[in-house]
């Protein structure tokens, strides 16, 4: 179906852009006049993936699903609200998407299903959450549950970026310094100390051979990480067993495998609160958390998970079998199940794992800056003591 970029009149006599897919430019006004808008003009639109190809930014996602939450909870009828954020929205894209869903729901389909067709933009989470809000008659708590759910994510991906950048940047710049005073400064000092034609300690020839290297061969240094993470890359997406032993390798790494199975736990837990809490059954939340869960291993683990309580099994029984879970998580559900608050209870463990995660990063930040200046410490002693050793026993000799 081609996509049209159009411009229309609303009820206001206000100008209105945007994009909508159409049969053609009949359809096209049969569609923008069951939205209240009126044709002004149009033009078809090459390739119609490129409006939401990079989806919603966190901003715009909360400032949809609070508008939505804040007119339902006023009486506001459905389509008169996503007619109300289409006119207000700020980017181009949110209110192309806004216009795609006003002419699928007011085509009769349901918003939940709306949302299946965009799944760049909403996941499974979100059309779970909306059909419950559906079926029980309380889409304001589900729009409600879904700023939760957006800002939280929005949290987690900070802190993911916060734990990587801070160690990218620091081994770019000592990998950089170590570039150039093997490249540029030790060869010049070398120089020097070849033509005394004195016999050089091992220490400096060591630090001859290095500097040798990264001069005629310091394009290897830059496509050797490449290619390793290439060919690990290629490995996981085409061979289930390889992505699973890495998957599991990494768990077991110091620090970082503690940090991603903690923030694992955390997304799992999130997710099923969010879902159980809005009334979507048990096996659609275990089927979606595990959905969530990038790591293959702990994906498996879930999986078996879900199974265990499919055939009648407690969730925290099933969850300590899965030998994945912390004693503590298990716990706190089996309290959850007992009370009946099991939704609650997993509010509780997010928000543990959430401080947990951030003290994990902070620790490993703290403990990666001490030892890069430990290596560059080495490094600039090592050169230190290979070039200037040398040079006092050709100045000694002189001075002899």
């Amino acid at each position: 179906m081609p996509q049209f970029a159009y411009r229309a009149l609303n009820s206001n006599g206000r100008q209105v852009r945007g994009k909508l897919s159409a049969n053609n430019e009949s359809d096209l006004v049969q569609k923008l006049q069951a939205t209240g808008l009126m044709l002004v003009d149009s033009k078809t639109v090459k390739d119609s993936k490129i409006a939401f190809g990079g989806g919603l930014v966190a901003r715009e996602k909360i400032q949809f699903f609070v508008h939505l939450e804040q007119l339902q909870a006023a009486g506001v009828p459905l389509i008169d609200s996503l007619n109300d954020i289409r006119d207000s929205a700020d980017t181009p894209k949110l209110r192309d998407l806004t216009s795609n869903i006003i002419s699928d729901v007011s085509g009769g389909m349901p918003l939940s299903e709306a949302f299946t067709k965009h799944p760049r933009v909403f996941g499974d989470l979100y059309s779970s959450l909306i059909a419950a809000g559906e079926e029980s008659g309380k889409l304001t708590e589900s729009f409600a549950h879904l700023v939760h759910h957006v800002k939280w994510e929005d949290a987690i991906r900070t802190r993911i970026i916060k734990a990587v950048r801070y160690p990218v940047v620091v081994l770019i710049i000592i990998s950089g310094m170590l570039m150039f005073m093997m490249g540029f400064v030790v060869p010049g000092i070398v120089e020097f100390l070849k033509s005394n034609g004195q016999k050089l300690p091992p220490v400096t020839e060591a630090l001859i051979a290095t500097s040798d290297f990264v001069v005629h061969y310091w394009w290897t240094m830059l496509l050797t990480p490449v290619l390793v993470i290439g060919a690990i890359t290629a490995l996981v997406r085409l061979s289930d067993r390889f992505r699973y032993a890495f998957s599991c390798t990494v768990l077991r790494l110091p620090v970082l495998g503690d940090l991603i199975s903690k923030l694992a736990i955390s997304r799992f837990a999130h997710f099923f609160a969010v879902m159980f809490q809005s009334g979507v059954p048990i096996l659609q939340c275990l089927e979606t958390a595990q959905r969530v869960v990038t790591n293959v291993c702990l994906e498996e683990a879930m999986r078996v998970v879900r199974q265990q309580v499919q055939n009648g099994e407690p969730l925290s029984s099933a969850m300590r079998n899965s030998g994945q879970f912390p004693s503590l998580v298990c716990r706190m559900v089996k309290i959850g199940e007992d009370s009946g608050n099991l939704g609650g209870v997993m509010d509780n463990v997010t928000g543990f794992y959430d401080k947990d995660v951030d003290e994990a990063i902070d620790g490993m930040i703290g403990m990666i800056e001490p030892a890069m200046t430990v290596i560059s410490g080495v490094i600039m002693g090592w050169i230190v003591v290979g070039v200037m050793g040398p040079i006092y026993d050709s100045l000694g000799k002189l001075g002899a």
